[in-house]
């Protein structure tokens, strides 16, 4: 049985870490960025098919073309080093059989079943997205994920071929430790869960 991580690596993911709402000017490099995704490709999605696709926005320039799509109380993550938009692809089932190769027929499952694919993609994307808070958590970078956006804005902007769309956004870098609010409660076992 795989054993489990040390008590400062569950602090560092969950119980010290923080969503962040301010930015030091501490860089996030390119190598930085090509690692974190090199962890979060491998957390599982159902049968293997990895929806998300992901757009690292790292320049001036390129985080002010998500502007027009934020909610005013999201404009403060322009300031960190990295916003990631993470996106689904509604072609994901294309690449099954190179993702899924043992069974490449099972593309077929959702080119027959149309209304199958974006429930799918949506809910594997959002799979890979958590999965990506934790792994830049784990090399020690910090994240403010976010909803308050255009969907259709940022769709237009960065996916405008029309198969990705957004699922959520987030920014990542070292944060601030005096902007962060206090800690807000979280649901008790019994009411969030029950054991059957």
């Amino acid at each position: 049985m795989p054993e489990k991580i040390d008590q400062a690596a569950i602090d560092r993911l969950f119980l010290n870490a923080r969503s962040q709402n301010g930015w030091t000017d501490a860089p996030v490099s390119e190598a930085q960025i090509r690692m974190l995704y090199d962890l979060v490709k491998f957390g599982p999605t159902s049968a293997n098919t990895q929806p998300a696709r992901f757009v690292f926005l790292t320049t001036p320039e390129a985080k002010e073309r998500l502007r027009p799509a934020l909610s005013p109380g999201n404009i403060k993550a322009l300031a960190a080093p990295v916003i990631a938009i993470i996106g689904y692809d509604l072609a994901f089932h294309d690449k099954i059989p190179q993702v899924f190769p043992h069974n490449p027929g099972f593309r077929d499952l959702f080119v027959n079943n149309p209304a199958m694919i974006e429930p799918h993609a949506f809910r594997n994307s959002s799979l890979q997205g958590a999965y990506l808070l934790l792994a830049a958590r784990a090399l020690g970078l910090d994240v403010g994920p976010m909803s308050g956006f255009d969907a259709a804005k940022v769709d237009a902007e960065f996916f405008p071929g029309g198969t990705v769309k957004t699922n959520f956004i987030t920014a990542i870098g070292h944060g601030e430790p005096d902007k962060v609010m206090e800690r807000l409660p979280r649901l008790a076992f019994e009411d969030a869960a029950r054991i059957v």
